[in-house]
């Protein structure tokens, strides 16, 4: 995965400079490409800051490791190839890039499910936790208001959203199924293992939480 990362990278690299010797291309990437990415950029960012900084916030920070940045070799292999997909569109489809109601669709995408993730982390406080628990511990409480009201796992209803609209931002059609398949797949294998322990702890409580409130993730129960 390393190696191949790597590659990726250096590709990424070697196409980005291929690209600038065209004046026509420098034209469109001054104008498209740098509000995209920059927004791309921006967003990733702020995501990954503020998720570390509000961990330690409510756990400590002797309790926080860098794991809170929640960066895993999958995550830099899937955003390297969606810069690489859009600069490859940018190159031969530069027309696709210019669909500014999609890339605006996919900004608001991005600002809704940040405000919801961290609306679930705030609510949650010391009981949101990036790793699933497998044992109850004093501070851990059931949360069922606020935001959680509407939706059992906010957290990650609001990453599912935000992860798609930030390809649905650079309108990338390849990353956005692949972002759709992948991070549902990921929750839809989650939820139910997390749920396992999590009807341990609370017992009936939880069972009538999970029958009056959805999950949050599509066709997850």
């Amino acid at each position: 995965m390393s190696s191949l990362k790597h590659f990726l990278g250096d590709l990424n690299t070697q196409i980005v400079f291929q690209l600038l010797d065209s004046s026509s291309y420098s034209e469109a990437f001054s104008h498209t490409a740098s509000r995209q990415l920059s927004q791309m950029f921006f967003a990733i960012l702020f995501f990954h800051g503020s998720e570390y900084l509000l961990a330690i916030k409510f756990h400590g920070k002797s309790n926080v490791t860098l794991k809170s940045l929640l960066i895993s070799q999958h995550y830099i292999f899937a955003m390297i190839f969606s810069v690489l997909e859009y600069l490859l569109e940018l190159y031969f489809f530069p027309e696709l890039k210019e669909n500014w109601w999609v890339s605006n669709l996919g900004l608001l995408m991005v600002i809704f499910g940040e405000i919801i993730r961290k609306l679930a982390i705030i609510t949650a406080g010391r009981a949101f936790t990036h790793l699933i628990q497998r044992h109850h511990e004093d501070h851990h409480r059931l949360v069922t208001h606020g935001v959680y009201s509407i939706v059992r796992h906010p957290g990650y209803t609001g990453f599912l959203i935000w992860s798609v609209g930030t390809q649905i931002m650079l309108c990338n059609p390849v990353s956005t199924v692949g972002f759709s398949l992948v991070v549902w797949n990921f929750f839809h294998r989650r939820i139910p293992y997390e749920e396992f322990f999590l009807r341990q702890f609370f017992g009936v409580e939880y069972d009538e939480f999970a029958k009056r409130v959805p999950s949050g993730i599509p066709f997850v129960k």
